[in-house]
C-alpha cells in the first residue's frame, strides 16, 4: 500500500460508496479491511514508529508508574516524603507542560520534519532521567519531570503524524489498535524493570530508563519520513513563488474554530478528567487499602513463591508473598499488549463514536468497582474491565481525529488531540490526588486515629511525625495488627469516594459522546448528498 493517507474510495460502515478525492477528508466512517488484510497492508515505517513508541513508553512508564510511590514514600525508605496533595501539584505542572507543548509543536513537525523533532525530544528525555537520578529531592524530581514532560510533548506529534501518513482510512482501526498494543509492550515491561531497580535503589530506576530511551537514536537511523518529498516540494514551490507561509499560531486557531473539531475536543476534555486516575492514584490506593496476599496464596499457596521469574512477571515483593502496586496496575498494559489487536478488530465493526461510547461505559464501571471494595479479586476484575474499555475508546480517539484531519495538517490535528489531555489530565492531576488526600490517604487517617486513641496531638504534625510514618506509629502505639487497623480505618471513612466522583464524570462524558455521535452522523449524511460540498476543508 501507499505510505500516504488515502481517505477516499471506501464506503462508510453500512452506507454507500463515497467518491472522495485523495485531497479531501470526510466525516463519514469508512468500511475497514478485515483484520488480517489490514495487518498485511501495514508499511515498513509503521513498524519502525511502533518500535520507537514502545521504547519511549517503556522508559516513560518505568518512571510514571512508580512516581506516586516514590514521591509519597517516607524519606527513611528512600522516597521524597511528600503528601498526595503536594504530589498533585507536581502532576498538575507535569500534565500541563506535556499537554500544552504538542499543541504548538504539531504544526512545527508538519512544517520542518518529524525526524528532527523526534531527535530533539529523545535528547531531552534522556537528560530528564539523569536529572532525576542526580538530584534526589522533591525540587530535583520536579525539574526532571518538567524536562520529561517537554520531551514527551515534542515526541508525540512526529510519531503520530508518521503513523497517520503511513496508514489509510481502510486499515486505520486495526493500525491504531496494533500501535496501541506495541506501545503497551513498553508500558508493561517498563514498570516491571523499575520495580526490580527500586528494590535495589531508586536512582537505578532513572539510570536504566535513561539507557532505554537512547535506543531510539539507533531506530532513528532506519526511519524514513512518509510524505517527505511532498513536504519539501511544497515548501520549494512556496519559496519559488515568494509566498510567505501563514503564521502557525493563526493557522491553528483557524482550524480550532471548526465546530466539529471544537466540540470533539471539549467532550474529550471531560473524558480525560476521569481516565488517568488509574496511573495517578490507583498505585497509592492499592498500597494503602488492597491486600494482595490472598491472590498470591490462591496462585501459589500460603507460602507464596520464590521463583524469580514470577517475581518479575507479576511485580511481586521480594519475599514472594504479595504483589506490589505496580504489578496490579500493570495488568492493564499486559492485557492491552496481548489482546488489543483483537479488540481493535471487534471495534472496527462499529462506528467510531459507538466504539468510544462502549469503552467509556467500561471505564466508568471499573471506577465504580475500585471504590466499592478493597477485595483483590474485584480490583483485578476492575482492571480487566478498565483495560477493555480503554482498548475500545482510547485508540479510537486519535484515529478518528487523524482520519478527519486535512491531509496537510495531520500532525497539527494530532497536536490538537492534546487539548483534552491538557484540560482534563491537568485537572485530574491536581484534583485526583487532592481528593485522595482528603478522603483516602492512610497516613492522614492514621494521624486522626492516633489523636482519637490518646496520642499527643502536637506529636502527629508532619514536622514531628514525617509523612508516611503515621500508620507505622499507629500500629506501634496501639499494639494492634496492621490488617485490623486498616480494616477499621476503611470501615469508618469513605475511602472509595474519589472513585465514585470520577465515575460520575465518566457517566457525563458518555452522555456527551452519545449526542456528539448523533450530530456527526447527521453531518456525514449531509456530506453524502450530491448538492452538498464535499470535504470539510
Amino acid at each position: 500500500m501507499s505510505e500516504h493517507t488515502n481517505p477516499g474510495g471506501a464506503a462508510p460502515s453500512g452506507g454507500t460508496l463515497l467518491a472522495t478525492p485523495q485531497s479531501e477528508t470526510t466525516l463519514a466512517d469508512v468500511k475497514q479491511l478485515s483484520l488480517w488484510a489490514a495487518i498485511a497492508s501495514l508499511s515498513y515505517v509503521f513498524w519502525i514508529v511502533g518500535a520507537m513508541e514502545m521504547i519511549e513508553r517503556l522508559a516513560y512508564y518505568g518512571v510514571r508508574a512508580v512516581a506516586t510511590l516514590y514521591a509519597t514514600r517516607p524519606v527513611s525508605e528512600g522516597g521524597l516524603g511528600v503528601t498526595m496533595a503536594t504530589f498533585g501539584t507536581l502532576l498538575l505542572c507535569w500534565n500541563l507542560t506535556q499537554s500544552v507543548v504538542p499543541i504548538l509543536t504539531g504544526g512545527l513537525a508538519d512544517r520542518y520534519g518529524y525526524k528532527q523533532t523526534i531527535f530533539v525530544s529523545t535528547v531531552l528525555k534522556c537528560l530528564a532521567y539523569l536529572v532525576m537520578a542526580w538530584f534526589r529531592t522533591y525540587p530535583g524530581f520536579f525539574a526532571g519531570a518538567m524536562l520529561l514532560a517537554l520531551g514527551t510533548a515534542i515526541f508525540k506529534p512526529g510519531i503520530q503524524g508518521t503513523l497517520i501518513k503511513s496508514t489509510s482510512r481502510r486499515n486505520s482501526s486495526v493500525a491504531w489498535g496494533i500501535f496501541y498494543q506495541t506501545v503497551n509492550i513498553g508500558g508493561w515491561i517498563g514498570p516491571l524493570f523499575a520495580l526490580q531497580m527500586r528494590h535495589l535503589d531508586w536512582k537505578y530506576v532513572f539510570y536504566l530508563n535513561a539507557a532505554f530511551i537512547c535506543l531510539n537514536f539507533l531506530l532513528l537511523l532506519t526511519y524514513r519520513e512518509p510524505g517527505l518529498e511532498e513536504r519539501l516540494a511544497r515548501q520549494a514551490q512556496l519559496r519559488a513563488a515568494g509566498v510567505r507561509q501563514r503564521n502557525l499560531a493563526l493557522e491553528a486557531l483557524s482550524e480550532l474554530r471548526k465546530p466539529h473539531l471544537a466540540a470533539y475536543l471539549a467532550i474529550f476534555s471531560v473524558w480525560w478528567v476521569m481516565f488517568p486516575m488509574l496511573w495517578d492514584v490507583l498505585p497509592k490506593y492499592i498500597e494503602d487499602w488492597v491486600d494482595t496476599r490472598p491472590m498470591v496464596a490462591f496462585l501459589f499457596g500460603p507460602d507464596g513463591t520464590q521463583s524469580r521469574l514470577w517475581h518479575f512477571l507479576l511485580g511481586m515483593t521480594q519475599d514472594g508473598r504479595a504483589i506490589e502496586p505496580e504489578g496490579i496496575v500493570n495488568i492493564n498494559a499486559g492485557l492491552i499488549m496481548f489482546t488489543c489487536f483483537l479488540v481493535a478488530g471487534f471495534g472496527a465493526k462499529f462506528r467510531a463514536m459507538t466504539t468510544m461510547l462502549m469503552g467509556t461505559c467500561g471505564i466508568t464501571a471499573a471506577l465504580v468497582l475500585f471504590g466499592s471494595s478493597r477485595f483483590i479479586g474485584l480490583a483485578v476484575l476492575a482492571m480487566v474491565i478498565f483495560s477493555v474499555g480503554e482498548m475500545l475508546a482510547s485508540p479510537k480517539f486519535s484515529e478518528f481525529l487523524g482520519n478527519i484531519a486535512p491531509p496537510d495538517k495531520k500532525a497539527m490535528w494530532i497536536g490538537f488531540s492534546h487539548v483534552p489531555i491538557l484540560i482534563g489530565w491537568t485537572i485530574e492531576g491536581k484534583l485526583g490526588p487532592w481528593l485522595y488526600h482528603v478522603f483516602s490517604a492512610k497516613d492522614e487517617l492514621a494521624r486522626r486515629m492516633l489523636v482519637e486513641r490518646g496520642y499527643p496531638a502536637d506529636q502527629v504534625t508532619e514536622k514531628a511525625l514525617p509523612i508516611g510514618e503515621a500508620f507505622k506509629k499507629l500500629v506501634e502505639f496501639t499494639g494492634e495488627s496492621p490488617e485490623h487497623l486498616t480494616q477499621m480505618l476503611a470501615q469508618t471513612h469513605p475511602v472509595g469516594m474519589p472513585w465514585f466522583i470520577f465515575a460520575g464524570i465518566g457517566v457525563f462524558s458518555g452522555v456527551l459522546i452519545y449526542f456528539y455521535g448523533r450530530w456527526i452522523a447527521r453531518l456525514a449524511a449531509k456530506e453524502r448528498q450530491p448538492s452538498a460540498p464535499k470535504g470539510i476543508g
